[in-house]
């Protein structure tokens, strides 16, 4: 590959620039800081509960810890082909999606990146606090009457638990990308203070003897090979939204070296070890109680020691805001301030994101499948083919030569302005892409393809897209 090439040096222009969306002047982010990056990332409620999910339908902790490392080895291969291009240019997602899709189409796959965040920082945020709710009430058994009645479908102790999680994450992020680094730093490896305390516990009650091999559901041999495959494919799908916009992060490292390093120790490394922890505490959660525990929240509520539950309760409110930072936040912080970069920054992007969250009142979201399965998984299942078309295009395509500075240059002689600012090649490879993932997630006659479909979007239209070019 050939360094970043910017030729041109006319002044950038203002319907295209501001100093977020700008080449990073500073470039402090180190490995722990990536490695952070994925602690926060990863160390959260729905990845717990996922992991101990596969565990109850059948999987033994060896086949999840197999499945998920497998998994995660393929996201890390990803993330370094995205972080790459982040380092290297230094500009964020909506910007280096204008190499493929132009100065006017970037905002195309920005605006869907972008929904898809605000949804789940509202719900992310609301599933934290329904922990903090648990917590609390287990604290204090005398705030009951506190949920007893509600406004708009929530509780009264659960708007209180909600907006003090979300005006807490508004203040952080306020403060720029500085802000957040230093806040992941610490965030990030919280919760393993707790997970490690909660699994000591739990194993101790079960006498250290918990099953690597058996699993609480009998499954038959083809029946296991599918849970392990489909397991794999959805952690796939479930990063696929971070390796599409890990530029954000990566633009602020010095050099690829750093990138690769910090992607190896907070992926295939930790992210695994999170996943096995998960499944041992669940495990023993069956042994010790006779049911499996998926929820960690509830697991900890049978610690009957107030302090412990207090170190719970802001641990977990922690790490659920450090996942929401990092995977919510500041990809739609980019993607809104691309749309008028000469009005909305990354912070007023970011405040935008954080209302619009709570105006959706995410806990209506989060209790209607229709939504989360048909509007959110139709839009995720849009993520495979941008990510293939991005990629095929600067790697295969372009051969790393990128004109940064044209980036920024929405006139119609600038190489990124196409036809009136849009790539018809891409467009016309990822609507018939996306639209053949979002089938094959969404009509149930595809299920047992269902959990493949970020890949097989990525895969479909790269080679479409490579085909295209090469005319």
């Amino acid at each position: 590959m050939t360094a970043v090439e910017t030729a041109t040096q006319t002044p950038p222009d203002s319907r295209l620039y501001n100093d977020d969306l700008a080449p990073a002047r500073e470039r402090k982010w180190k490995v722990y800081d990536i490695f952070a990056l994925w602690m926060s990332d990863v160390h959260n409620l729905g990845n717990y509960t996922f992991a101990a999910g596969l565990f109850v339908l059948g999987l033994s902790a060896w086949q999840v810890f197999t499945a998920l490392l497998f998994g995660f080895v393929i996201i890390y291969v990803g993330m370094n082909l995205m972080g790459r291009v982040g380092q290297r240019t230094g500009v964020p997602f909506p910007v280096v999606a204008r190499i493929s899709f132009g100065t006017a189409g970037a905002n195309l796959p920005a605006l869907i990146r972008a929904v898809i965040a605000i949804f789940w920082y509202g719900i992310q945020t609301y599933l934290a606090s329904v922990a903090i709710t648990v917590l609390v009430l287990a604290i204090d058994p005398g705030l009951k009457s506190w949920t007893e009645h509600g406004f708009l479908g929530l509780h009264a102790l659960g708007w209180i638990c909600f907006v003090a999680l979300w005006a807490v994450q508004a203040l952080i992020l306020t403060r720029g990308m500085e802000s957040v680094r230093k806040f992941q730093d610490w965030c990030g490896p919280a919760i393993w203070v707790v997970m490690i305390a909660l699994a000591v516990w739990i194993l101790a009650a079960g006498h250290w003897s918990i099953s690597f091999t058996e699993s609480p559901k009998a499954l038959s041999g083809g029946e296991q090979v599918r849970q392990w495959f489909g397991a794999a494919g959805l952690i796939l799908a479930t990063y696929g939204t971070l390796m599409l916009n890990f530029c954000d992060f990566s633009r602020f490292t010095p050099d690829q070296k750093t990138v690769r390093r910090g992607n190896f120790w907070g992926l295939p490394i930790n992210s695994t070890a999170f996943a096995l922890l998960s499944v041992i505490v669940t495990a023993g959660s069956l042994k010790v109680f006779g049911e499996a525990i998926t929820d960690p929240a509830e697991l900890l509520a049978k610690v009957h020691n107030t302090p412990v539950l207090i170190v719970g309760a802001l641990t977990f409110a922690v790490a659920t805001m450090g996942v929401n930072i990092v995977a919510n936040f500041v990809s739609p912080a980019y993607d809104l301030a691309n749309i008028w970069p000469k009005r909305i920054n990354f912070r007023t992007g970011g405040m935008i994101s954080a209302v619009f969250a709570l105006c959706v009142l995410p806990w209506k979201l989060y209790s209607s499948p229709a939504v989360v399965n048909y509007f959110l998984g139709g839009l995720g299942a849009f993520l495979g083919p941008l990510f293939g078309i991005m990629i095929v295009d600067y790697y295969l395509v372009r051969r790393g030569k990128v004109d940064v500075t044209a980036l920024f240059d929405p006139a119609p002689g600038s190489p990124y302005h196409y036809r009136r600012g849009v790539n018809p090649r891409a467009l016309g490879v990822f609507v018939p892409t996306a639209a053949l993932t979002a089938v094959i997630a969404l009509v149930p006659v595809f299920e047992p393809a269902a959990p493949y479909s970020w890949f097989i979007g990525t895969a479909v239209s790269a080679l479409a897209y490579w085909a295209v070019a090469r005319r």
